[in-house]
């Protein structure tokens, strides 16, 4: 786990110390669910498996592993003000809500962009998104899109088509270390991306030049649009793989917060990526997913019962039944 004066600062009025504790990160991890399962309702549909499994680990790398400052950004998200070029002085990321850039500060960059959801849920729960920050979710205009871009809170670079924001990572750390900055670079990503190519060209390119102020966390869930990974194109073994490319790997109980900070104890002052694979249930707190199995990459009810089904789970869940 790493020290104390590592930690990042707590973000404002949120109650959180910055030595979280396991606890902290499950009664967040918790609320994401919640409001990811209450938009969805919403919405008639969302990313909801994707909740389930990666609320620990985008928990744990805020509260635990990531040195960050406190956001920059409006507590309202800004609306969409063009694409950045240099006729648009206006143009924005969506990165000031990880806090300022500085040389000592780590940098995130998320890549699979439709858990967006899950990261907004995030940052509101941490105080750097305010709590109407998802009224536009999904609007024209609006910042805060379903699949999530550069633009949007969380977000400092688009990362569609997935398994591209790796090697845009990869070139950030690598600047970074070549002006002897001391702050990493930290990516979030779905396994479903080790079924790009581009993914794994980016590792060989880390490797080839050292680059060890890079980590990733995968949320290793097992499972994509088209069903269970192993049945649609096995990544398997995954461990083994990156070893071979590499990285330093190791492989955890995605839902225990203390695995997954102590996997990042000391990193950055070595000349490998680290990755840690955190395997995940992509029903975990949601228990009625499971008649959906496999097929869970997003939730569209069919039927008024199941609604109402899904309904009587969060008015239960907001109970404390």
């Amino acid at each position: 786990m790493p020290q104390a004066a590592q930690r990042p600062p707590a973000a404002p009025d949120v109650g959180i110390p910055p030595d979280a504790t396991a606890a902290a990160v499950r009664r967040v991890a918790d609320a994401v669910r919640r409001r990811v399962l209450d938009y969805t309702l919403k919405n008639n549909g969302g990313y909801l498996s994707q909740a389930c499994s990666s609320a620990e680990t985008l928990a744990t790398l805020y509260l635990r592993v990531m040195r960050l400052g406190a956001s920059q950004a409006p507590l309202v998200p800004r609306p969409f003000a063009g694409v950045p070029g240099p006729s648009n002085p206006d143009a924005f990321t969506g990165a000031d809500y990880n806090g300022p850039q500085g040389p000592a500060l780590d940098r995130f960059i998320f890549s699979p962009v439709h858990y967006a959801l899950v990261l907004y849920s995030l940052l509101i729960e941490l105080g750097r998104l305010g709590p109407n920050g998802l009224d536009a979710f999904n609007q024209d205009g609006s910042t805060v899109e379903l699949i999530g871009a550069e633009h949007s809170p969380g977000h400092e670079v688009t990362a569609g088509s997935l398994g591209q924001a790796l090697s845009q990572a990869g070139g950030i750390a690598l600047a970074r270390r070549l002006k002897g900055e001391t702050g990493r670079v930290w990516v979030f990503m779905s396994d479903g991306e080790f079924q790009e190519g581009q993914t794994w060209e980016a590792f060989a390119a880390l490797a080839h030049h050292r680059i060890g102020n890079l980590g990733v966390y995968i949320d290793a869930n097992a499972q994509q649009c088209d069903g269970a990974m192993a049945e649609v194109m096995t990544i398997e073994p995954l461990a083994e793989r990156l070893r071979a490319f590499g990285a330093d790997v190791h492989e955890v109980d995605g839902h225990d917060s203390d695995a997954l900070a102590a996997a990042a104890d000391g990193f950055g002052t070595g000349d490998r990526p680290l990755v840690v694979i955190a395997r995940t249930d992509p029903c975990r707190g949601i228990e009625l997913m499971r008649k959906r199995a496999p097929k869970l990459h997003y939730l569209r009810f069919t039927s008024d019962a199941e609604r109402r089904a899904y309904e009587n789970a969060l008015n239960s869940w907001v109970r404390g039944d």
